[in-house]
């Protein structure tokens, strides 16, 4: 059984006498030690969907199960008690501003009951988790981003959850403090064996760090699986503009036109092979290199470029007949890059 059972979930909201289906008819299994990414662009319904998780937004329709046990059928007591194996962590990091970061982590122990005592010392074994031993009785406004979002993962764990939910907690964040977030996220979930849900607008925090991955848009589950799949063979419009990057600019034209355009992603053995100068050669035409990039998928780094064909079916069929047969993932762009 999954750890992370999610059936049929629809979401409605009343907003001026008109109803907003936020989430439609949802089904995900999430499996215990997976880090599952769910991305989308914004007001897509992912933030929606990781608050029905722990039922902090409660669904219309459907059911939330964890560990096999029905959200829905809990009282508040016992879905109070069942909140405590599921951490949570957000983009303004929600630390209290008036107390101390030992104190920050401290919190929810106190609240359970823990006493002072106790508390502190799980604190400082967290605070040493997260590399944050050395600012213990520092405030949260002398802490950098990455500083208190690292706090607020250690307060995250302080209950001992089975599940962290990370509701675009690296959104606030320039890209060198993402990537040393990301890897503590990595870190945790392979030493502690925590289920980890990463809600994200970014593909390269999916790749990077999440084994799988659920892709939402306009509130519709549009495409899910493995990450180096769906990397590699998008089939979803919203997953090829997601890893596309459609909205970034890479150059500083407007835009690069070609009659016909595919993107290639390499894998490892022609990932040292002249694959371009090849093409050029074979079929004595221009291919031009619209887009190219490296990115880290799964620990893996992944090539992948955009090339614009030269005109004439004939030779643009051959050309991805040839990228094809020496085990180049081919797949067609249908708008300019």
């Amino acid at each position: 059984m999954s750890e992370i059972e999610i059936r049929n979930l629809t979401k409605k909201f009343e907003v001026k006498e008109h109803t907003v289906v936020a989430l439609d008819n949802i089904s995900l299994s999430i499996e215990k030690g997976d880090i599952f990414g769910i991305i989308g662009m914004s007001g897509a319904g992912k933030s929606t969907l990781v608050r029905s998780i722990n039922y902090l937004e409660e669904p219309t329709e459907g059911r939330v199960l964890i560990d096999g046990v029905d959200m829905g059928t809990l009282s508040h007591r016992e879905l109070r008690e069942k909140r405590s194996d599921i951490g949570m962590i957000f983009q303004s990091f929600n630390l209290l501003e008036q107390k101390s970061v030992i104190d920050n982590v401290c919190f929810p122990l106190e609240i359970a009951g823990i006493r002072r005592r106790d508390a502190r010392i799980r604190a400082r074994e967290l605070l040493k988790t997260v590399n944050l031993e050395d600012k213990e009785k520092a405030y949260p406004s002398q802490l950098s981003g990455g500083q208190k979002q690292r706090v607020a993962i250690a307060r995250a764990l302080a209950s001992d959850p089975k599940i962290l939910l990370c509701d675009e907690a690296t959104s606030a964040l320039d890209p060198q403090t993402t990537e040393s977030i990301l890897s503590l996220l990595k870190d945790i979930n392979e030493k502690m064996n925590i289920t980890i849900v990463i809600i994200t607008h970014q593909m390269s925090v999916v790749t990077q760090v999440c084994n799988k991955v659920a892709i939402i848009d306009n509130g519709r589950l549009v495409e899910e699986g493995p990450v180096e799949k769906i990397f590699e063979s998008p089939e979803s419009d919203a997953a090829r503009e997601l890893i596309l990057e459609k909205n970034v600019r890479y150059t500083p034209v407007e835009q690069l036109h070609a009659s016909r355009r595919i993107r290639i992603v390499f894998n490892e053995n022609s990932s040292y092979e002249p694959v371009i100068s090849n093409v050029i050669l074979k079929y004595q035409a221009p291919v031009n290199i619209l887009k190219a990039d490296t990115r880290n998928v799964g620990g893996r780094a992944r090539g992948e470029m955009i090339l614009g064909l030269p005109d004439g079916r004939e030779i643009q069929e051959g050309i991805i007949e040839y990228l094809s047969g020496i085990g180049l993932t081919v797949t067609e762009v249908d708008y300019d890059v």
